[in-house]
């Protein structure tokens, strides 16, 4: 029998989240384990009068392609996936993992490779998105795989994700409004701040963001969501940051990263787990040791790491940090072929923004309802 919150997800991303109009030119890109969820957003993208363009990928073919590729197929870019990204009008990514560990056996200079060769294309993604001429999203179709990265049953999970999502409220989009009311009011006071201090068990981070904004996350570029992110100064970083939670790249997991700044960049990284993978990435380009987001986690609905920073960054009481590319539309200006989230628990710690106490342990100082959170 369909899940009727497949029927409903469908709705919300192609009205909401993309806002598909007639005549558009629309990118799925999707995979066969995700067949249920395609159907119903090409079913709703139609109606809808888009004109769509699906991409399917194939299990197992990413590991394939890293494993034999030449150097010359690894420099090569698509003039398909070329055009979709210079003039389609909007984008959703479908994740449906088959085996979210089937890149672990891969050569980490080989992907910091593609990395490179399709940098300048990401920008320029980046850049259509920030001067809001593509709409994209991303998503995840519950798999077997993801649920077992979860330590979830997949009917555990299939409930984690649709309750995150907020699907189970009578009007989802009117719940993700309001809590993008939220998180603006967020946004009002960081607006014109310059110097921030973060001090806690995991950090003693100093950096700026001065001239820079804060973006709202509910429900347009990812989904679910709940955040507000910027981009800090490039050179404004020092201190230190451990990240307790795992980080997950390209397939593999580094734990107890630790990162130390100076100026702006990365001059040491330590991981119990996975170090070459972490330098190799870190020097994957100039850019990729220099933070091109940083993110506060506004979903308290979400109360489990999953190991897929699509939920965990979202986490109420933690912050998140990321290496590489920034998103223009915050001012941010750190270019790179590396965009890669990493997570930091906040439970016992402070930001004081200009002098003035921001967050505590885990929470908004200044919020005038607790109780105001998504996913309650």
């Amino acid at each position: 029998m369909p899940d009727p919150r497949v029927t409903k997800l469908a709705r919300v991303l192609v009205h909401y989240s993309l806002e598909l109009k007639p005549g558009q030119q629309f990118s799925l890109r999707t995979s066969p384990l995700a067949e249920e969820l395609a159907l119903a957003v090409y079913a709703e993208a139609v109606k809808a009068g888009a004109h769509v363009f699906i991409q399917n990928s194939l299990p197992g073919a990413e590991e394939i392609f890293y494993k034999h590729a030449s150097d010359a197929q690894l420099d090569y870019i698509s003039p398909i996936r070329k055009l979709v990204v210079e003039t389609f009008d909007a984008t959703l990514y479908l994740e449906a993992e088959h085996n979210t560990r089937a890149l672990s056996g891969i050569d980490p200079a080989r992907m910091a490779h593609a990395r490179r060769v399709g940098a300048p294309l990401s920008k320029l993604f980046m850049e259509r998105a920030a001067r809001e001429e593509v709409r994209w999203c991303l998503t995840v179709y519950p798999t077997h795989a993801m649920a077992q990265e979860a330590d979830m049953s997949l009917s555990d999970y299939q409930d984690f994700v649709y309750g995150a999502g907020l699907l189970n409220e009578p009007d989802p989009v009117a719940a993700w409004r309001k809590e993008g009311v939220r998180q603006r009011e967020l946004q009002a006071w960081l607006k014109g701040k310059d110097q921030v201090t973060l001090k806690g068990a995991n950090i003693d981070l100093k950096l700026s963001i001065k001239d820079r904004r804060f973006k709202e996350a509910d429900g347009k570029y990812n989904f679910p969501d709940g955040e507000i992110f910027t981009g800090p100064v490039e050179d404004s970083a020092n201190g230190w940051v451990r990240f307790r939670y795992p980080a997950i790249y390209g397939g593999q997991e580094i734990t107890d990263i630790e990162l130390w700044f100076e100026s702006g960049k990365v001059v040491k990284e330590m991981a119990s787990k996975n170090q070459e993978l972490l330098t190799t990435t870190l020097n994957t380009d100039a850019g990729a040791r220099y933070l091109g987001e940083w993110g506060i986690g506004t979903n308290y609905g979400i109360q489990r790491f999953t190991k897929n920073m699509l939920f965990d960054e979202k986490i109420g009481g933690t912050i998140h940090f990321a290496v590489g590319a920034s998103y223009p539309e915050t001012g941010g200006r750190n270019d790179s072929g590396v965009h890669w989230d990493m997570l930091c628990d906040m439970a016992e710690s402070e930001i004081v923004v200009d002098g003035e106490l921001f967050y505590k342990n885990g929470r908004p100082v200044f919020e005038r309802d607790a109780g105001k959170q998504v996913n309650r």
